[in-house]
């Protein structure tokens, strides 16, 4: 972690190196001093107003102890943005040392402190964001350090604002006849996701300490029911089926569902889900569905949500047979095949060697897939397979992807991993002459084609497993009779009609 703070946030120049350091280190002791003794009126202390419960602390040395670190009564700083983070601050907060609150009071004898919301763009760093705003490296660096303790500032996305608040250095001392200083770095707000903010804010020693904050959020289950006008995406989204719900909801049924010819007009859908309200009211994000069902033709097809034994949830259908495949045997999207499985000349090595797998030319950076569910049993360099996966699905089959440009960010030995989810990205590392995926599957650790290999069908449940599984299916079926809103569709009026209201 220094060494990569190192590399994208260069050190800043220790005092004992800078010609005014024995100034500088006067004026902060000059500050600590005032600030101590300052009192509540204005400024930065407007803002301590919610409190709300502790949801994560971390202070920027954490080899102190609890008690070194919190040596004051706890109160609460600014709370949680939601949304536009220029807007009011909603009651969402985390909670502090007290000592924090004195360096807020050194705004006090200016009418307000300075506030500014930044937007990330493609290629910033945080470092260079701070700097660009004004903030001397040396606090930048001690903010970004800080804040890595509670999120990582290479998690952040492009069009993410960051809320930064300053002292009024220049308005506290030139009131005072003294040397005019600039505005200093006060705190730093970032909402990372609809349920998280993270902050760093000034202490009284003049260094930065970091807190997260959960923002409450309430889960409720409900469900939309309708009929298809045109097609499935129009008719739900009208029905108000969340994006992201129909999105995977469309996955699930892509295994057997043709949607280009098999959707017709007069088809119906339902879905049931997960969703999480703010305390507005308002919708913050989508969960998991717990129950999708398509009836085309008359036919209805109807999927549970259902965690069996082996501790990866699966959709099932009503008789308890999955609907996903073993194993994908196409793991990337938009492929072609450059190489398929057998005896071959090879490109780097210029003789003829068995090639044990298939070959799927793609662009870089296209994502790689995990072809079915399982553990990771290596991820990192092997060899001429260059960066290089292998995934353990059950006794018989693995499956192994190489040269790819990079692992998923985080994915290592013993991960679980589900069918779909994106491990990593096509590239040309290792023995590879441009970029492509080369993709093996094993029986019994032997290599075999992926093309011409016969998969099983997903699990089919039974035991325990199916009965608890049908427990399940009449708790679920008990909630769509409460939860599912059914899509009425609006009827135009004739002119007679709209003349007949007036």
């Amino acid at each position: 972690m220094r060494e990569l703070r190192d590399r994208v946030h260069p050190a800043a120049p220790s005092a004992a190196s800078t010609p005014n350091a024995a100034a500088r280190r006067a004026r902060k002791a000059e500050t600590r001093a005032r600030t101590q003794s300052i009192t509540r009126r204005s400024g930065l202390a407007a803002l301590i107003l919610t409190p709300i419960a502790v949801a994560t602390v971390m202070l920027s040395q954490p080899s102190e102890s609890p008690a070194e670190r919190f040596n004051g009564p706890l109160v609460a700083v600014p709370p949680a943005p939601s949304g536009d983070l220029e807007a009011a601050l909603p009651a969402s907060s985390a909670l502090v040392p007290d000592r924090i609150n004195a360096v807020a009071l050194e705004a006090e004898t200016a009418t307000a402190a300075h506030a500014v919301v930044i937007e990330v763009a493609p290629g910033d760093t945080l470092m260079a964001l701070l700097t660009r705003e004004g903030v001397n490296r040396t606090d930048a660096h001690e903010a970004v350090t800080a804040l890595s303790n509670v999120f990582s500032p290479k998690g952040l996305r492009p069009g993410q604002q960051i809320r930064l608040t300053f002292l009024p250095g220049e308005e506290i001392w030139a009131a005072a006849g003294e040397e005019a200083e600039p505005p200093q770095l006060a705190s730093l707000m970032i909402q990372p996701s609809v349920d998280k903010t993270v902050q760093v804010l000034l202490d009284e020693q003049g260094g930065y300490q970091a807190a997260s904050s959960d923002r409450p959020l309430e889960l409720e289950v409900q469900g939309e029911r309708g009929v298809i006008d045109d097609s499935l995406y129009a008719s739900a989204v009208a029905a108000g089926v969340p994006v992201p719900t129909l999105v995977e909801m469309i996955r699930l049924f892509s295994y057997d569902v043709d949607f280009q010819r098999e959707i017709q007009p007069g088809d119906g859908f339902e879905v049931l889900y997960e969703a999480y309200y703010d305390e507005n009211g308002e919708r913050a994000k989508t969960g998991r569905i717990l129950f999708a069902s398509l009836t085309l033709s008359g036919k209805p097809l109807e999927l549970y949500a259902f965690t069996p034994k082996s501790g990866f949830e699966d959709f099932f259908d009503s008789k308890g047979q999955s609907v996903r495949k073993a194993l994908l045997k196409t793991p990337v999207d938009g492929a072609r095949i450059s190489s398929g499985f057998g005896m071959r000349k090879h490109p780097i090595l210029g003789y003829s060697k068995m090639h044990k797998g298939v070959d799927f030319a793609v662009p870089t950076g296209t994502p790689i897939y995990a072809a079915g569910d399982g553990v990771v049993e290596m991820a990192g360099w092997n060899g001429g397979y260059g960066k290089y996966v292998r995934l353990k699905h059950n006794g018989t089959y693995m499956t192994a992807y190489g040269h790819m440009s990079k692992i998923a960010a985080g994915l290592g030995k013993g991960d679980r991993v589900k069918q779909g989810e994106v491990i990593g990205y096509v590239g040309t590392t290792g023995q590879s002459t441009g970029p492509h995926l080369h993709y093996e599957i094993l029986v019994g650790g032997k290599q075999v084609n992926p093309l011409g290999v016969k998969l099983p069908s997903g699990e089919t449940l039974a035991g325990k497993d199916l009965e608890d599984f049908k427990a399940l299916v009449a708790e679920v079926d008990k909630l769509r009779a409460t939860s599912v809103k059914v899509a009425v569709p609006q009827i135009a009026e004739t002119p007679s009609q709209a003349s007949d209201a007036n």
